[in-house]
């Protein structure tokens, strides 16, 4: 493992950097009260986050894509969740202790996600990260969004280093897919939004780490002065 030789750290948002379960199943219990067949459990949706709305409409109503109904229903989930947007979301333990280490290191730090910027940058804007992310990818930046490398060859530029000197971290297997075919140092988080049936230690990660807690100190240990 390298020693000390990464410039930035770049997140995945959801699950990874920000738990924002309690927002994203909030709107959700709202979809399945309004427009299905009532509340389902909370750790059952939990894992279905990392699918995006459109699963979650379907797992709610039993509605399919390609439905007229499927996308009116997309939309009116987004808009449920956009008006608590921020209000219960938190960093993962330790998360905004290590960006503090790594702008105090003269380390850079970033966010690709494959959420849209409508939700992105109002979500980061209120977390309480200092310095603020000195770049922010979501597929409205680009053609191919993760599992494509182009979100984080965009982050490496804004950033104005290369990939191979940069870490990504993600909770699901097409984060793992963009950081490796970008040439990134990869971290597969186990504490996100895994399904039952994933296998964080199969998805080729150059490394695998079980808590935020853990990940804050190897980012910690990789920038500090001895």
């Amino acid at each position: 493992m390298r020693d000390r030789g990464f410039e930035a750290f770049v997140f995945d948002l959801d699950g990874t950097l920000v738990d924002t379960a309690s927002e994203l199943i909030s709107a959700y219990r709202t979809l399945c009260i309004e427009l299905g067949g009532g509340e389902k459990p909370f750790d059952e949706a939990r894992k279905l986050i990392s699918h995006g709305s459109g699963r979650l409409v379907t797992e709610a109503t039993g509605i399919e894509e390609g439905d007229p109904r499927w996308e009116l229903y997309r939309q009116q989930y987004l808009d449920w969740y956009e008006a608590v947007l921020g209000t219960t979301a938190t960093p993962y333990n330790g998360l905004v202790d290590a960006v503090k280490v790594l702008s105090n290191n003269g380390k850079k730090w970033g966010v690709v996600t494959n959420k849209f910027r409508r939700f992105a940058e109002p979500l980061m804007a209120s977390m309480p990260f200092d310095p603020p992310a000195g770049s922010l990818v979501t597929p409205c930046d680009v053609v191919m969004a993760k599992p494509h490398p182009e979100p984080i060859f965009l982050a490496a530029k804004e950033l104005a280093i290369s990939a191979e000197d940069m870490v990504y971290v993600g909770d699901h297997v097409r984060d793992i897919q963009a950081g490796n075919a970008a040439g990134c140092f990869t971290i597969a988080v186990k504490y996100g939004y895994i399904e039952d049936h994933d296998e964080p230690e199969q998805w080729g990660a150059d490394l695998c780490i079980e808590t935020p807690e853990a990940l804050s100190q190897w980012i910690q240990e990789q920038v500090s002065c001895p």
